[in-house]
């Protein structure tokens, strides 16, 4: 999912900044939640797409769980496993 502009971040890696502007959520097989946070270089140009931690943020929290919550519905809205 695209993390909305005012929620974005930045962090670095090997000395290079990126800027974190998508998320990953997978469910896991005991019923927890997994997200990790995409980016590329702030800096511009055609860098790697890297992934990092998502921090600890309250905000950031109810963004991955209301992703959840949408997938979980329109898995469900199709059948699910059916």
């Amino acid at each position: 999912m695209t993390v909305p502009e005012e929620l974005r971040w930045t962090d670095t890696r090997r000395g290079e900044e990126f800027t974190l502007t998508t998320l990953n959520i997978r469910l896991l097989p005991d019923g927890r939640l997994a997200a990790k946070a995409y980016g590329r270089p702030t800096a511009g140009g055609r860098g790697a797409y890297v992934s990092f931690r998502v921090p600890d943020r309250p905000e950031l929290a109810a963004l991955v769980a209301a992703a959840a919550d949408r997938a979980a519905a329109l898995w469900a809205a199709h059948g699910g496993l059916d």
